[in-house]
């Protein structure tokens, strides 16, 4: 059989899945919490995969590929991005899952609003957290590569299947669902990421192994064999390694993501949780091995005008491999976009219909309603904010086809991270954070991500001053969003920190809950 015909063939019964699993998820939903979070629902391992899988996202299994087709062995800087996700989840998961449990939290913004004693605090989170949808057309514009390589539709009907399947099974089950597929699909991804291994271990495609494939790269350039890659913006440096890692540390905190932490069945399981979905991730992230093996193999095809790197590794499976695994791999692939996509629907869908109906509009206009009423119309408003979120997203996606899909992700979640590195980050490790310390971090972190990375300045304004060289390099730094992430999420922590020292604390009675002694923790 053909690639297209295996393809729709492996599609059906991926299809057939998700949306029994949206099944059993609906029967789970006993309202609205359940459907936001699926509190206290799944053990340490089968949530792990959930979480690697939905922190992976088609950036691992696309985006990744293609910046290490493009740089080359200097991409590998990349696999640096667990290392800062989990190092954030230890910092912060047992505040966040704790306080999160007794308060009743749905989701990060209403955490932060909880954790600052300040609706402002939860308004502004939520609306900075509508940066997600680049996130999610970043996702959409994945599953569209994946439909155009493997069943030969057209960009149209390829990025309306994606949202149309998503659409199904997330209305159906919310988190339930979310995490339900996301285990699934996790599963198969490992899989997909130990092949990617022994595909790079072995040099497969190019006769005489290994070796013969880190020659041939070197043959096709030069730098693609650096340590450092000084023609890439996202790999020319030891800061642009250190990005790598120091951009993710907030990421497991994103609100897509940490509000997986709220359906870990005990507390005591954590650290079984966190060494799992570690090595999980660890794993994934080897697929950025994929795109080194096809530069190897397909030399600078894709570098052509009208070609795109995000095709890297769906190119190289279907160049080695027999059409059927070609396709298996390709579904994968696909699973790997849906992981996150989901996620960000649930996300995105209880930011409208949690935190700013749920929590800012029906108090103050509708304080009438009964505690089943509420709960009645903030599901019916989660289900249709579900629809509204994908509709809105997918235009994004199609505006946005030709950028590299880890770049597009990283326009909105740098600055979002950046945002949480000081209120949430240091906050859940220092309880001098104050209020007004928390409003400072947010909006230093997302005004200076956005003032690096469009960039809203010039160097040529700091010429003749002491500050020309910061200036220059900051410009020079720009196209790489990672870096632009850093600085901004360590001026984020700063501003925290210094007006913390100079504002109001919050009450000791609250900060006596979040940080107990050791005697009464």
């Amino acid at each position: 059989m053909s690639l297209v015909v295996w393809s729709w063939v492996f599609l059906v019964l991926y299809i057939g899945g998700m949306v029994a699993f949206g099944v059993i998820a609906s029967r789970k939903i006993q309202g609205a919490d359940d459907f936001a979070t699926a509190r206290r629902s799944y053990g340490p391992v089968f949530l792990a995969l959930a979480f690697s899988a939905t922190t992976a996202s088609g950036a691992t299994f696309l985006g990744f590929p293609g910046l290490t087709y493009e740089a080359g062995l200097a991409g590998l800087w990349g696999l640096l991005y667990p290392a800062g996700v989990y190092t954030g989840v230890l910092l912060s998961m047992k505040m966040v899952s704790t306080a999160g449990h007794r308060w009743s939290s749905r989701s990060m913004p209403e955490f932060l609003g909880s954790r600052y004693q300040s609706d402002g605090i939860r308004i502004l989170v939520s609306l900075a957290s509508l940066l997600l949808f680049f996130y999610l057309a970043g996702q959409l514009l994945s599953g569209l590569v994946m439909f155009e390589i493997m069943l030969g539709l057209p960009a149209f009907w390829a990025l309306a299947i994606t949202s149309l399947v998503l659409l199904v099974y997330v209305t159906m089950g919310g988190a339930h669902a979310d995490i339900l597929t996301d285990g699934a699909q996790g599963l198969v991804m490992i899989v997909i990421g130990l092949i990617v291994v022994v595909l790079f271990l072995t040099g497969a495609g190019i006769e005489g192994g290994f070796a013969a494939m880190i020659e041939r790269i070197e043959q096709l350039d030069p730098n693609l064999v650096d340590v450092f890659n000084r023609t890439h913006p996202w790999f020319h440096s030891w800061w642009s390694a250190a990005a790598q890692f120091i951009a993710c540390i907030p990421i497991g905190f994103l609100p897509h993501i940490g509000n997986k932490f709220w359906a870990l069945k005990e507390d005591r399981q954590r650290k079984q949780f966190v060494l799992f979905a570690a090595t999980f991730a660890f794993t994934l992230a080897m697929l950025g091995l994929g795109g080194v093996v096809a530069r190897a193999v397909l030399g600078n095809s894709l570098l052509e005008p009208g070609e795109n790197t995000n095709q890297a590794l769906p190119a190289l499976f279907l160049h080695i491999f027999p059409t059927w695994l070609a396709a298996f791999t390709g579904v994968g692939i696909l699973a790997a976009v849906m992981s996150t996509a989901d996620g960000l629907v649930v996300s995105s869908a209880q930011i409208l219909s949690n935190d700013l109906y749920r929590r800012t509009f029906a108090p103050r206009y509708c304080p009438h309603l009964s505690e089943q009423e509420l709960d009645r119309r903030v599901m019916s408003l989660s289900r249709w904010a579900t629809g509204g979120v994908l509709v809105v997203c997918t235009l994004m996606a199609w505006m946005c086809m030709d950028r590299n899909v880890s770049m597009l992700i990283w326009s909105g979640n740098g600055g979002l991270m950046a945002a949480f590195a000081g209120p949430l980050v240091l906050g859940c490790l220092w309880k001098g954070v104050t209020r007004a310390g928390a409003y400072a971090g947010l909006l230093t972190g997302l005004v200076s991500f956005s003032v690096l990375h469009w960039p809203l300045f010039n160097s040529i304004w700091f010429e003749d001053t002491m500050f020309f060289a910061a200036a220059g390099w900051l410009e020079r730094e720009a196209p790489n969003p990672m870096s632009c992430a850093s600085v901004a999420e360590v001026m984020s922590v700063a501003a925290t920190w210094v007006v913390s020292q100079f504002t109001r604390p919050l009450p000791e009675r609250h900060l006596a809950e979040l940080f107990p002694s050791p005697a009464s923790g």
